[in-house]
This record gives structure tokens, sequence and C-alpha cells, in this order.
């Protein structure tokens, strides 16, 4: 069952992250999606949960929490609008990466397929580093929710945007080749195992992908876009060795 409820003392995506990831603490909670527009929370639970247990979660913060006695519950609210447009923001990164690094090669005259995804991932990782350092502190607690380090110590959360930051910068040291590629692989293909178990147990959490800048849902769109970074450093490392 899925009902929504009324939340106080929202401001920003953090307060939204947070919100979030404490009523999803909540036992008997299997998905929770706050929404700081409407300054409410659609909570989809097994057994019914007494709204006191919510409000006991939230209890020592700033927020509060009133069940909305008449909203309709449904489970396809988040269809109203297209994959293109939620991931927009997304989508526009990708393509401003992919045409900056391919022009790049045009005035080289020659494509190299090594040099163009070493600029690929310093650009991925420079960009997305940009967004997470916006709002470290809310960033770190969205990415707790299901990141399977970050769950366990959340401090992790507050250093993984200068993992990325130092990884986009070693990308442009061409010296630095083999080590930055095995570094992605390690660390994407640890993040990409939370994405993995959030998507499939369907939980309708928050995307930490782009910070706490833009609201983006958990979808498989992450996990491509994990698994591209992945891939990338995958092939540059075997053809190193080749």
């Amino acid at each position: 069952m899925t009902h929504t409820y009324s939340i106080t003392g929202m401001t920003c995506n953090g307060c939204a992250a947070k919100v979030e990831h404490l009523l999803s603490k909540v036992k008997g909670v299997t998905a929770v999606k706050v929404d700081l527009e409407k300054q409410s929370a659609e909570i989809t639970m097994g057994p019914h949960i007494n709204t006191t247990d919510f409000a006991a979660a939230l209890s020592g913060t700033k927020y509060t929490i009133t069940e909305q006695k008449h909203a309709p519950a449904t489970a396809n609210t988040t269809e109203e609008t297209s994959v293109f447009k939620t991931y927009l923001p997304i989508f526009l990164i990708f393509f401003y990466i992919t045409a900056t690094t391919l022009l790049i090669q045009f005035v080289n005259g020659s494509f190299n397929l090594m040099q163009w995804m070493s600029h690929f991932m310093a650009g991925f990782f420079l960009v997305f580093s940009f967004f997470k350092l916006l709002d470290v502190p809310a960033f770190a607690m969205s990415y707790s929710s299901y990141d399977i380090i970050a769950k366990r110590w959340q401090g992790y959360g507050y250093i993984y945007p200068f993992i990325e930051l130092v990884l986009g910068i070693s990308f442009l040291i061409p010296a630095l080749g083999k080590w930055s590629n095995l570094a992605t692989l390690i660390v994407m293909g640890v993040s990409i195992i939370g994405v993995l178990q959030s998507v499939l147990s369907k939980r309708k959490i928050q995307c930490a992908c782009l910070g706490a800048v833009f609201n983006l849902p958990m979808s498989t769109v992450t996990i491509i876009e994990d698994g591209l970074m992945i891939a990338m450093s995958a092939i540059s490392l075997f053809l190193i060795k080749n």
C-alpha cells in the first residue's frame, strides 16, 4: 500500500534527501519518494505503519509529517513525465562531452580511440564531481541511501566527489592512464552494485549522480551511466596491455 504525507520544513534538495533517507529506515517501508516542490512524500509499505512512527523517525529535525487523508495513492504518478524529460540534464551532459571530445579528435586529424576515451572519462568525472561539490553534505546523505560503502560509512559520501575530481584530472595525464583506468574499474564497479540493488528492488529513491542539484530518480539510466565508465576503463586496460 502507498500513502501520501505532507512534509513541512524542507527548503532544498538536501532536505528532501535527508527526509527520504530517514523515512526509508522505518521498519516495514519498501519505498519512499519525496517531492520538494509539493512538500510531500509517497511512502510504500507492507502492513500499515502509523504516522507516529514516521514522526518519530523525523524527531530531532526541523521536519514534520502528517498524512494527507484524501490524497490518491497510486504507483504510477512518476509516469507522467517522459524518460527523456526526466533525464534531460544527463543527456545534455553526455552530448556536450561527446561532441567536445570528438571535436578534439577532428582537430587532431585522426581518431585515436585511447585518447578519445581518456578525454571522455576526464570530462565525465570533472563535470559530475562539479555538481556533487556544490552541496557535499546533501550528496553524502542521498548517496548513503543506496551505495554499499556509504551505507556503512557516511564519510565515504563526503570524499567521493573528490575521488571523481582526482580521477577526472588523472585522465588528462597520459602517464597515469593505466592507474586511472584501474581505479575507475574499482570505484565504479563498487558503485554499480548499490545502483543495481536499488533498481532491481524497485526502490523509488533519488539518484545522487548529479548531487543534490537535480532530483533524478534511480533507474536503468544510472546503470548505463556507471556501466559505460566500467566498459571504457576495461577496454582501455586491455588496449594498454596489448
